[in-house]
């Protein structure tokens, strides 16, 4: 089992969350394709969008609906920086994930982290695991508390 996906799994239990990990053949490092797998509507799948923080040089996190797009403008302000591309070298340091795999939780280290509203909406979501192959399904609730992330309106 991937390091990765042992620090997801390590993060929900110690959380108090008992969740089954799916693992699967196919890819699911879009949302679409994640949506696929899980059999679910597109916006049930949580989206780990990271910018880098032009002033800080620190990567951001953004949780939001599968449908939904991230508005830099928005997030730049919610974060009182600007925000920039995260490359994979500095996302995989930070967080301790490569991209396409970006778990809401179990990073190396604390991440700065939102919570795109419309996921509230429903009764589960699914987000990835630590790799590219596996996702959980995690009431909204319990991964607002879990993760930390602030709620707030940064989407297009």
């Amino acid at each position: 089992m991937s390091k990765s996906l042992n620090r997801v799994k390590a993060a929900l239990e110690a959380a108090g969350l008992t969740v089954d990990i799916l693992a699967t053949e196919e890819d699911t490092r879009t949302a679409a394709q994640a949506a696929a797998v899980a059999g679910c509507a597109l916006d049930q799948i949580v989206k780990s969008i990271i910018f880098r923080g032009e002033s800080s040089g620190h990567v951001r996190l953004f949780l939001t609906a599968g449908g939904n797009q991230v508005s830099a403008e928005k997030a730049s302000a919610l974060v009182g920086e600007p925000l920039g591309r995260a490359d994979a070298d500095l996302v995989r340091a930070e967080t301790g994930f490569a991209i396409g795999g970006v778990s809401p939780v179990g990073h190396i280290a604390p991440v700065t982290a939102f919570l795109d509203p419309r996921l509230m909406a429903f009764e589960t979501v699914w987000a990835a695991a630590g790799t590219p192959r596996h996702i959980f399904a995690i009431a909204p609730a319990a991964l607002h508390r879990v993760t930390g992330a602030t709620l707030a309106d940064f989407t297009a």
